[in-house]
């Protein structure tokens, strides 16, 4: 078998997807590490339906988008391809040519689950991370709580406003989390609530024009370094009030 003919649709995601219902829809669109047959590459996979044709262009095949067509699934306009050799990293958009066979602008995964730092536009090549989840205690305790009945305080910010370093440059989602809950429970609150995270091309529009709905921008760390967000890590206390 051709690797590059692989498929990692099958006919019930074609129909879920089809009627807008398949609930983990992100383990399919997108850019995916995977395995066909013993041989290592990337699958591939955009809903574009009134695109006549598709291509994946990155840093892996110059940006040319004769090499890495995408070719047609089912009947309701899901593109899709392999390629062979490619790994966590890459940076990629789409080259789709409309309906009317013309050429269009380059554009972004809206399935990525990381995003290039601007002022890079492109997607890169991550797959779902993986995450040790620490939260079992907090977990039990909200189950024996009357949330309801319970005191709500909650603190809005802006991760890139809240608190810069010295040089005026981001802080990482580590760096942030060692302060964030001290302070927030010092001054009362009982929650934290972030204005958008996900991947955005505007740093003073606090994340209201996103790119990516399931990347979290790449201007403090990672997708694992989001992932390991925990304010209760590495915390330290500041003086009673």
């Amino acid at each position: 078998m051709d690797p590059s003919r692989a498929s990692s649709l099958g006919d019930l995601d074609l129909h879920l997807l089809g009627e807008g219902t398949h609930l983990r829809a992100y383990e399919i669109l997108g850019a995916h590490p995977n395995t066909f047959e013993g041989v290592a590459g990337v699958s591939f996979t955009v809903w574009a339906p009134n695109a006549r044709s598709v291509s994946v262009v990155g840093d892996f095949n110059g940006w040319d988008g004769r090499r890495n067509p995408l070719r047609s699934v089912g009947v309701n306009g899901f593109w899709e391809t392999f390629v062979p050799g490619l790994a966590a990293g890459a940076l990629y958009k789409f080259e789709l040519h409309g309906p009317d066979g013309a050429l269009l602008p380059l554009k972004a995964d809206p399935f990525a689950f990381r995003c290039e730092r601007a002022p890079g536009t492109a997607s890169v090549v991550h797959g779902l991370p993986g995450h040790a989840w620490q939260d079992g205690a907090w977990m039990a305790r909200r189950r024996e709580t009357k949330a309801h009945a319970a005191p709500l305080s909650i603190y809005e910010l802006h991760l890139g406003s809240w608190r810069r370093r010295p040089d005026g440059s981001f802080m990482s989602y580590g760096e942030i989390a060692a302060d964030l809950a001290p302070y927030a429970t010092w001054l009362g609150f009982t929650h934290v609530q972030l204005m958008p995270v996900m991947e955005h091309p505007f740093d003073p529009s606090w994340g209201y024009q996103p790119l990516g709905l399931f990347a979290p921008t790449s201007r403090f760390g990672g997708p694992e370094d989001f992932q390991a967000f925990d304010p209760r890590l590495g915390a330290r206390p500041l003086p009673r009030r």
